[in-house]
């Protein structure tokens, strides 16, 4: 199965926007609906990431799965980043579906910068090929 290349950036540009719309949840201090878009905006970027080289899953876990696999154990992704993107998925099932789940400044505002640094590490891989 070939994906064209407007899938990937079709996945980019949604990554973008999500990373934007935490940006603008952070200024208001929408704190757990931060972690949502932060979330998300890292896994479009994965996505992206899985989408170029022809690999998916129906399921967030199985995105994980994947990219842990074959893009962290091999290098081409850090540990440290995707630590960032394995936790945002716990932080986000805790804000979505938790009750009395209350995230602050402290704790979200830091993951800003990390996630910017990892969506940039992800288009420079993407740009490689």
């Amino acid at each position: 199965m070939n994906i064209p290349n407007e899938a990937v950036q079709y996945r980019l540009e949604r990554a973008e926007e999500a990373y934007h719309d935490a940006l603008t949840l952070a200024e208001s201090g929408g704190w757990n609906s931060c972690v949502n878009r932060l979330y998300y905006s890292c896994f479009y970027a994965v996505s992206a990431l899985l989408l170029k080289d022809n690999l998916s899953s129906p399921k967030h876990t199985g995105v994980r799965g994947i990219f842990n696999k074959d893009y962290v154990r091999t290098g081409i992704i850090s540990k440290d980043q995707a630590r960032l993107y394995n936790d945002l998925f716990e932080s986000r099932q805790e804000a979505d579906y938790g009750d009395f789940v209350y995230f602050e400044e402290s704790e979200i505002s830091p993951l800003l910068p990390q996630v910017r640094d990892l969506l940039d590490s992800i288009t420079k891989v993407l740009a490689q090929d």
